[in-house]
C-alpha cells in the first residue's frame, strides 16, 4: 500500500499551497479519496473526499476555498487549498474514504499557515 503525501510547507495567511498524494492502483481505483488533516490536540478531520467518476465534498470549514481533484492515469489525488487561514495548520494526509477508520496510513505532509 503506498499513500505518499507531499506539497506542504510554511506560507502566510492567505496564501496557497497544492498538496499532492500518489496511491497505490489497487486502492485508488476501487475506493473514494480524501484528505484528511489533524492538528495539534485535535483528532484527525476529514476534509475532502472524491469518489471515482469525479464528485467531491468539502468540510463546511474549506468549502470554497480548497479544491480536491484526482488523475486516475496517475494514481494522484490532489488539494487546492487557496485563502489558508493559520487554523488550517496541521498535518495532511491522504487515505481511502470508509465508513471506519483505515487501518494504513502513509506519511502526511505538514502544512503552517502563519499570521
Amino acid at each position: 500500500v503506498q499513500l505518499q503525501a507531499s506539497g506542504g510547507g510554511l506560507v502566510q495567511a492567505g496564501g496557497s499551497l497544492r498538496l499532492s498524494c500518489a496511491a497505490s492502483g489497487s486502492i485508488f481505483s476501487i475506493n473514494p479519496m480524501g484528505w484528511y488533516r489533524q492538528a495539534p490536540g485535535k483528532q484527525r478531520e476529514l476534509v475532502a473526499s472524491i469518489n471515482s467518476d469525479s464528485t467531491t465534498n468539502y468540510a463546511d470549514s474549506v468549502l470554497g476555498r480548497f479544491t480536491i481533484s484526482r488523475d486516475n492515469a496517475k494514481n494522484t489525488v490532489y488539494l487546492q487549498m487557496n485563502s489558508l487561514k493559520p487554523e488550517d495548520t496541521a498535518v495532511y494526509y491522504c487515505n481511502i474514504v470508509v465508513p471506519f477508520v483505515p487501518a494504513y496510513w502513509g506519511k502526511g505532509t505538514q502544512v503552517t499557515v502563519s499570521s
